[in-house]
Order: C-alpha cells, then sequence, then structure tokens
C-alpha cells in the first residue's frame, strides 16, 4: 500500500520532526519521500507552504531497514545541523533586537534633550522678529511727524517740471493725514499735514489749469479744412488726426486728473476742462470762417466742399446786386464748412476728453464743452432762415435759394452729428433737427408763394418787353426752376415736410420727387396763364403772338437744355408736345397779320383783265388800290416788325422763310395777272417792289440792325 500525503500548513518544527520520525520506523513503506518547504521567519513556527509524504512498503524488511537506518543518521545528522542553524538564527536575532531596543532608547534621550532647545530657539527669533518690527514702526510712526518739513519745498515750488515728485510727496502727506486721523485726531501735526495736503491740492489744480490753458490753442483753418475733405480726385486718403495737447503735456494733463478723481475728491476740475476747450472750439470755428472772409478764393480753389457747392450752383444767375451776392456765397460756403467743421472738431474733442475725463462724467462734460459753439452755429442759421424769411416778404425768392445748399449740408452731415451727440442731453440733440425743420418749413413756405407770385404778377403795361421778346418774370421763373434741380431731393423734401396725408409721414425720394415734378409744372401752368394775361396789354395781335411765342420757345428751350423736361415728364408726360402746340397756334396767329397785305392780292373785286382790254376808270382805280394797299402795307408791316424779336435765330428763320414763300408767291401771282395790263400812265408809281424785293424785306425782320 502506498499513498501521497499533502500538507499546506504552519506548524512548530517539533511536530515536524516526530512526525518523520514516525513515518521512517514504519514498517509498512519501502520509501518514504519528504519535502519540506520551509520559512524561516520565525524560531519557534515553521510556516509550510508544502509537505509532501510518499511511503511505500517493501518486501525485505532487513535491508530495508538498514537503509532506513542510515538514511535515518544521515537525516539526523540533517536535523542537527538545522537545529544549530536555527540556534544560530534565535542568537542573531536577539541580538538585532537588542541592538534596536537600545538605539531606540538613545533617540529618545537625544529627542528630550534637543526639543527644549529647538523651542527656545524658536522663542529666540519670534522675539528678535518683534523687536525689528517694533522698530520698524516707530521709525515709519516717527517718519509722519516729519512728513510735513520733508515735503514742505517741494510743495511750495509746486508741480511744474517734476509732477512725480510732486505727487510722491502729496503720497506722503496723504498717508499722515490718514495715520493721524486714526491715532491721534487732536494731535496739532494733523491739522498741519491738513493744511499742506490742501495747498498741495490747491497747486494741482491750478496746474492742471496752466497746463491745459497754455497748450490749448485753436486748431488752424487749414488743418482744419484738410480734416473735413481732402481732393475728390484722390480715391483714397488718409484721416487727419487733430493733435489739440503735444502729448507729453497731455499724460501729465491725465496724471493730475486721476489723482485728483481719486485722492483729491474735486470735480471742479472738469469745470476748468470744459470752459477752456470750449472756447478753443469755439475759436477753432471762427477762425476757419474768418478764413473764408480773408481767403474766399483761395479755399474755393482747394476746398472740395466748395467745389461740390459750386458744381451745386447753376451757370446762369439771376441779375445780382454788385457785391452782395458774392459776399453771400462766400457766408453760405462758410457756414457750411463750419457746420462739417464742428461735427469733426467735436468728435476729436470727445477723444481727447475720454482720456482726461472719468467715464461717468464725459457725456454731461462734453455737452457743456459744445453748446457755445454749437449755439454759435445754431444763431447763425436761425440767422439765415429770418434773412430768408424777410426776402420772402420783399418777394425776393431767389435770395430764399441760399437755403438749399445749407439745407442740403445739413441733413447730409445729420447722422454723424447725432453719432457725435450721442448721449447729450435732450435739448442739445434736438438744435439741429429744429434747424432743419425751421428750414423745410421757410423753404417751402418760399416754393409755395414763388409759385403763387408767378401766378399774379402784376400786367404793368410799362414793364411789357416793348419788341415782343421772352418777359423778365419768364426768365427767372426758369431760372429759378432751373436751380432747384441741384436740389431736387431737398426742395422735393420740402415738399413733403408741409404735406398733411400719411403718407408723407414716411415720404420716400420717389414721392419727393412727385412732388416736385407737379410744383415745376404748377409753376408753369401759372406762368403760362401769367403771360396770356400779359399778352393783352399789347393792342397789336402780331405782337401778341410774337410776345407768346417768344416766350413759349423760351420755356421749351429751357426745359430741355435742363433736366426740366424729364422731371416733368414724371407726372405729366405730354408737357413737351402741349409746348410745340402753343408755339405753332402763336406762329399762325402771327402770320394771320399779313393778311391785310396778301388780300390786296386776291382776285376779289378785280376786274377781268384780258389784254388789250381798255380798263374803265373804275377798274384801273381798283387795280391802283390793290397795289397802292399791298405796297403801303408791306412797308408799314415791315417797319413795325422790323424792331420787333425773335431770339430763337431757328425760329427767327423758320417765321421769315414761311412768310416769305407766301407773300412772295401771292404777289408773284398777281404781277402776272396785272402783266401787259395798261391800268396807269406811271407804272413805276404802284409797282415799287420786285417779288425779290419783297423777300428781301421780309428776311429784315425782327432785325433792327438791318
Amino acid at each position: 500500500m502506498f499513498g501521497d500525503f499533502y500538507f499546506d500548513c504552519c506548524v512548530s518544527r517539533h511536530l515536524v520532526i516526530d512526525f518523520v520520525l514516525l513515518s521512517l520506523s514504519s514498517l509498512y513503506y519501502q520509501d518514504i519521500i519528504v519535502n519540506v518547504a520551509l520559512i524561516w521567519t520565525d524560531p519557534y513556527i515553521i510556516p509550510f507552504t508544502f509537505l509532501s509524504v510518499r511511503m511505500i512498503p517493501t518486501e525485505d524488511a532487513s535491508a530495508r531497514k538498514r537503509e532506513i537506518e542510515d538514511k535515518l543518521k544521515q537525516e539526523q545528522e540533517t536535523l542537527s545541523f538545522i537545529r544549530e542553524s536555527l540556534e544560530k538564527s534565535d542568537q542573531l536575532t536577539n541580538g538585532m533586537v537588542s541592538i534596536l531596543s537600545s538605539f531606540e532608547s538613545r533617540l529618545m534621550q537625544l529627542e528630550n534633550s534637543i526639543i527644549p532647545v529647538h523651542k527656545q530657539t524658536e522663542n529666540l527669533q519670534r522675539l528678535q522678529e518683534n523687536v525689528d518690527k517694533t522698530l520698524s514702526c516707530l521709525d515709519h510712526v516717527i517718519s509722519y511727524y516729519h512728513v510735513a518739513k520733508d515735503t514742505d519745498k517741494i510743495i511750495r515750488e509746486g508741480p511744474a517740471g517734476r509732477l512725480n515728485e510732486y505727487l510722491v510727496c502729496i503720497a506722503k502727506i496723504q498717508k499722515a493725514v490718514e495715520y493721524f486721523q486714526d491715532n491721534n485726531p487732536d494731535s496739532p501735526e494733523l491739522n498741519t499735514v491738513k493744511a499742506r495736503f490742501e495747498k498741495g491740492k490747491e497747486l494741482l489744480e491750478a496746474e492742471f489749469r496752466s497746463l491745459l490753458t497754455r497748450y490749448s490753442k485753436p486748431v488752424p483753418p487749414i488743418l482744419i479744412l484738410d480734416a473735413i475733405g481732402g481732393d475728390e480726385d484722390i480715391e483714397v486718403q488718409e484721416d487727419v488726426t487733430l493733435e489739440h495737447l503735444p502729448e507729453a503735456v497731455l499724460q501729465d494733463i491725465i496724471c493730475i486728473s486721476l489723482w485728483l478723481v481719486e485722492y483729491g475728491r474735486n470735480q471742479d476740475f472738469m469745470n476748468v476742462y470744459f470752459q477752456v476747450r470750449s472756447s478753443q472750439l469755439d475759436r477753432s470755428i471762427k477762425g476757419l470762417k474768418e478764413h473764408f472772409r480773408k481767403n474766399s478764393a483761395t479755399t474755393a480753389i482747394h476746398s472740395p466742399a466748395v467745389q461740390a457747392k459750386r458744381k451745386e450752383t447753376p451757370t446762369k444767375k439771376a441779375p445780382k446786386r454788385p457785391g452782395k451776392d458774392d459776399v453771400l456765397d462766400v457766408e453760405i460756403d462758410s457756414y457750411i464748412h463750419c457746420i462739417s467743421a464742428f461735427v469733426k472738431l467735436a468728435q476729436s474733442e470727445y477723444v481727447l476728453l475720454t482720456e482726461i475725463i472719468p467715464e461717468h462724467h464725459q457725456k454731461k462734460t462734453f455737452d457743456s464743452l459744445i453748446q457755445e459753439a454749437l449755439d454759435n452755429l445754431m444763431l447763425e442759421g436761425d440767422n439765415i432762415v429770418s434773412a430768408a424769411r424777410r426776402a420772402i416778404m420783399r418777394h425776393d425768392y431767389s435770395a430764399v435759394l441760399t437755403i438749399f445748399p445749407i439745407l442740403r449740408h445739413l441733413k447730409q452731415t445729420k447722422p454723424d452729428f447725432d453719432t457725435t451727440l450721442q448721449g447729450t442731453a435732450a435739448s442739445t440733440k434736438n438744435k439741429l433737427p429744429a434747424l432743419i425743420t425751421s428750414m423745410e418749413t421757410i423753404g417751402a413756405k418760399a416754393l409755395e408763394e414763388f409759385a403763387d407770385s408767378i401766378k399774379n404778377d402784376p400786367d404793368k403795361e410799362y414793364n411789357m418787353p416793348k419788341d415782343g421778346t421772352v418777359h423778365e418774370l419768364t426768365s427767372n421763373a426758369i431760372l429759378f426752376l432751373q436751380q432747384l434741380l441741384d436740389f431736387q431731393e431737398t426742395a422735393g423734401a420740402m415738399l413733403a415736410s408741409q404735406e398733411s396725408s400719411s403718407s408723407a409721414s414716411s415720404y420716400s425720394s420717389e414721392f419727393s420727387r412727385k412732388l416736385l415734378s407737379t410744383y415745376i409744372y404748377k409753376v408753369l401752368g401759372n406762368l403760362q396763364l401769367n403771360l396770356s394775361n400779359k399778352a393783352k396789354v399789347y393792342e397789336d395781335p402780331a405782337l401778341r403772338a410774337v410776345f407768346l411765342h417768344n416766350n413759349y420757345n423760351y420755356i421749351l428751350k429751357s426745359l430741355e437744355k435742363s433736366e426740366l423736361i424729364q422731371l416733368v415728364a414724371v407726372t405729366h408726360k405730354r408737357v413737351e408736345s402741349s409746348y410745340r402746340e402753343l408755339i405753332e397756334q402763336e406762329i399762325q396767329n402771327y402770320q394771320r397779320s399779313w393778311c391785310k397785305v396778301t388780300e390786296h392780292l386776291t382776285e376779289r373785286n378785280l376786274p377781268a383783265l384780258m389784254p388789250g382790254t381798255k380798263l374803265k376808270d373804275k377798274e384801273r382805280q381798283i387795280i391802283k388800290d390793290k397795289f397802292k394797299g399791298f405796297n403801303d402795307g408791306l412797308e408799314e408791316l415791315c417797319k413795325i416788325q422790323k424792331v420787333w424779336a425773335v431770339p430763337d435765330k431757328e425760329q427767327r428763320d423758320a417765321i421769315r422763310h414761311a412768310q416769305k414763300r407766301v407773300v412772295s408767291d401771292a404777289y408773284k401771282a398777281f404781277l402776272q395777272r396785272c402783266a401787259n395790263i395798261s391800268f396807269t400812265k406811271n407804272p413805276e408809281k404802284y409797282h415799287r417792289y420786285t417779288p425779290e424785293q419783297v423777300g428781301d424785306m421780309i428776311d429784315k425782320l425782327f432785325d433792327t440792325s438791318a
């Protein structure tokens, strides 16, 4: 019988040895294999990870016994070696434990000796630090008592040229004030440093005013002109930066401002700021205005705004009063430029202000800063409106045209104006819109009264042209309408602003254009009606026809040469054909005046004329009367109509040619009928003119130089 036994346990070493000996003494196994894995971690306990025992029975017990005894001996020797090893291990372990215990004891003794020393050293260091701090605090406190004396010289001399050093001294004084207030409020030193601090603050305020006043200068007019516009032919133009203060001075002013706000608890410097800068802004604009007065011609050449304005001005102008209109043109150009200059300068002032004035005071300070210059500009605009109103009362409507370029510029500038004034008071923002409304109202009134004046212009005989040429009313009316062409949108907006309909509140450019088209047609209608009434002053129907022809033709030609014809056609398509019909009608009316000449050449009452027939006295007299009537009528008409005028050469030639053809043909036919007829002994007395001579006489009509 044999078997394997496995153990995995932790037992004492004596039990292991006993188990091995018991196994070896058994006679029922021929072989015993013992494998023991030991871990000597404890002198008394042997942990076994594996124990394997194999027993094999034997046949020869004696031999087997000897063999076992030999092995037993051998194992006993091994066991003895193991025991000795275990004993040595126990000795080493005990020695190590003893050494460690001794070391631990010594460490404890050392710790008990060192820790008190360490704590004592820490206490000494803390005491030393407290002493140093105390001495430092004493020095610091003592220094407050010397601040007034130490800073006296610098404070008395002021911050000019030494601002940083001055502010350092002020900071020392301020700290001394705070110390005495907190620790010794009844000390005389507090009053001293307080007085010194107030003195220092006053000198800083004075330095702020001095720097701002000394270095704030009006912007030169040429620089302003460069800033508000450049050469229109140059597509890309760099923005002109307006530098109001030198950089170093600006930094000092900013530094003082920050100190006064943070430490000085003072806002008076903001009043100083807006007063000084407001004066400079106003002076800059006035300087530009004066520049225009002195150098209007040069400015007009180099300034795009003036060039643009001159593009707006029609080439034809109404008769002027010497000198006054030129001055007025300069004033208009000046005002337009001053408006643009105000916007540009105000924007620049706001940029400067944001660097100096605290944010929550910027809008209010800016509002105060621009008031003087803005009020002056608005007052000047009101004066222009008042002048226009007086001109309307005098029926001088051409003077009202000065409002148009100004109003257009104001409306073009309004978006920038509104952006610049954003954040200011409502009263400030509303000043420009109020001026625009005032100008639109007076402009619309002028337009309406002008239309009425055209309709109601009195028919004064002494004021009528003797030669039937174009009436002054016609030329002035057309010139006025032509000048409106350059301000179509402005004039349309004027008319739209007076509309009470709901559409007027949101009028478009197309709506304004239609209103202006209707207005021009109304003026033309009033003019036509007035001309018809004026023509009645002429007793001669022919001169009446020439007068109306000349005026209608002048109106049509003027409409065609300008964009007026297209503008009127927006609402009235047939205006051109209507005037052509009127012109043709008046030509026919004029031609009727020749009927009293050509009626003598008709066959009416003319006797039967046969060659060789002897005429009766009555018949001869009829022929004589016809010749005489024709000759006298021709001479009379040519004499009268020679001094009449048809300024349009094309029309003049056409009228002459048509009339010459009618009269000459009738005269030739009459002469042919009277040929070879003896009706007088002196034929040259009646036959004064040849057909060619009659044609030459008609060719000299409407020509005073002939």
